[in-house]
């Protein structure tokens, strides 16, 4: 499966995608030092969907609460093990259909920027379960110590596409020790969630943080996340910054408890609608004739 690797002309970043594996990143370095979760690893996200480096969750992020929705006036079912359908540990349908899909075209490469893009009317498997005919283009570029992922959503066909996706950024820094981690986050509403991490409707303000991450742990979600808001980890001689420059008013924070791989990561990960949000309203759309185009930046 062939890597893709982008080299930052100005200094010693490199990135990594695998356009074959649901274009994810797989690699962020500085200087050699990888500060993407390796998690699992790469087989493991193609063979069995456990995600790591930069996943696209598409086209919705986190769970949906039931495996029907309705958006745009078109009904749609999604079963967990058919279509390309996966469940969390309670059933429910979990960040999308597109984990390491391996249908995507690259349309233009260079040193430092790569771009693929996914017919989603080619595939009936996709359609079943999202059937909104769209062309999905991921943009990547790499430039002074900053990786820019430009997402562009363009319907095909005569309905409207539902925006509900994101992207899944694994953080570490392994220079410093977790607890000693920072976390950085601007004013935000806190979306209260249930037992089984889906919004309950009530929220609360949630001032701008800066505090070492301890033996805290975080699953939580928010949003009214304006356009350029920072969120940021630092610790040892390091700081990672995720911007949300455009399109993606909600996130969810993820930093689990626990040692290895797996659990040494945070997580800010750009959403452009809040979970369940095909169930729930309170999405954006891409309308023909009108590409929808959001984008994040990690910068090191």
């Amino acid at each position: 499966m062939r890597v893709v690797t982008l080299h930052d002309p100005a200094s010693p970043v490199t990135a990594q995608f695998v356009p074959g594996a649901g274009m994810v990143g797989t690699s962020l370095r500085d200087d050699g030092t990888e500060l993407l979760g390796q998690r699992r690893g790469l087989d493991a996200y193609v063979t069995a969907g456990k995600t790591m480096g930069i996943p696209i969750l598409y086209p919705w992020a986190n769970r949906l609460s039931a495996n029907t929705y309705t958006a745009e006036g078109v009904t749609a079912k999604v079963t967990p093990g058919e279509n390309r359908v996966r469940a969390d540990p309670n059933g429910l349908p979990i960040h999308g259909l597109l984990a390491a899909y391996p249908g995507w075209r690259v349309t233009a490469e260079s040193a430092a920027e790569l771009t693929a893009e996914l017919d989603f009317a080619a595939d009936p498997q996709l359609l079943a379960g999202f059937p909104y005919p769209h062309l999905l283009t991921v943009a990547v570029r790499l430039a002074d110590r900053t990786l820019t992922v430009r997402t562009t959503v363009t319907a095909t066909g005569d309905t409207a596409v539902p925006l509900c996706f994101g992207f899944h950024p694994y953080l570490r820094l392994p220079d410093a020790a977790r607890a000693e981690w920072v976390v950085h986050t601007p004013p935000l509403r806190h979306l209260l969630l249930d037992d089984r991490g889906l919004p309950t409707g009530a929220s609360e303000p949630a001032p701008a943080r800066e505090e070492a991450l301890g033996d805290n742990a975080f699953d939580d979600a928010y949003d009214q996340v304006p356009d350029g808001a920072v969120f940021a980890v630092s610790g040892g001689s390091r700081r990672v910054e995720v911007r949300f420059e455009r399109g993606y008013p909600a996130t969810q924070i993820f930093a689990p408890r626990g040692e290895g791989p797996e659990k040494e990561i945070v997580c800010f990960e750009p959403m452009t609608a809040p979970t369940d949000a095909l169930r729930r309203g309170g999405y954006r759309s891409a309308r023909p004739g009108e590409p929808a185009v959001t984008q994040f930046s990690i910068r090191v």
